[in-house]
């Protein structure tokens, strides 16, 4: 039997492995946690307001008016929304929700003004959001082809450092870790936004 090219290649890479090293444990004994009487959520706000993002803060009670203020500065009209959002987060005739169930197309999300999902955490030191497919966050293409997404994040959810978020994440399911709207530079270091993900990101902070 003739093996294939992905077994000739992971044949290769074992066989090069064979005289390693035993495997040492890697210390971890860096910090873990920020420094007592950190006010995470003001480091929250203050990084990601860092990226360009704009931070909304409202409590649970005025969240579909706080998610509707924002569609509305923002000019958007068809917004996705996951199968799973919860329905009171939405006020009901602020704009035309398209559900993504069934599963929209690439060319049909592309063709919407945005989306709003939840997320599974957020991380203050780095001012980053993680989204791992929960029911109200969906799929990975609808907060990456529309381009405004609207993320709304619950105090709760909000950790200090990157080791924090990692204990709260289950790492067999798909993330997607947003620092600020999508951008890079090119050649020049001209900041170009919107190349490989939403142009423009609101978060929404539902303080406790």
């Amino acid at each position: 039997m003739v093996d294939t090219a992905r077994e000739v290649v992971l044949g290769r890479i074992l066989a090069a492995l064979a005289d390693r090293p035993p495997s040492a444990d890697i210390p971890r004994d860096y910090e873990r946690t920020l420094p007592p009487g950190t006010d995470v959520l003001e480091l929250f706000v203050e990084r990601v307001s860092d990226y360009r993002a704009t931070v909304h803060r409202t409590t649970a009670r005025g969240l579909p008016d706080a998610i509707a203020a924002v569609v509305t500065a923002r000019g958007a009209s068809r917004i996705a929304i996951p199968a799973g959002l919860p329905d009171a987060w939405l006020a009901s005739d602020q704009a035309k929700w398209v559900t993504d169930d069934p599963p929209l197309g690439y060319r049909a999300l592309d063709g919407l003004d945005g989306v709003i999902t939840g997320c599974a955490v957020a991380i203050a030191e780095t001012g980053t959001i993680v989204l791992d497919a929960g029911p109200d966050q969906g799929r990975r293409a609808i907060s990456l082809l529309p381009d405004l997404h609207v993320c709304v994040v619950m105090a709760g959810q909000v950790v200090g450092t990157v080791p924090e978020a990692l204990e709260r994440l289950d790492p067999t399911r798909p993330q997607t870790w947003i620092s600020g709207p999508s951008a890079t530079s090119d050649i020049e270091l001209q900041r170009v936004e919107g190349v490989h993900g939403p142009r423009t990101l609101d978060v929404v902070l539902v303080d406790a």
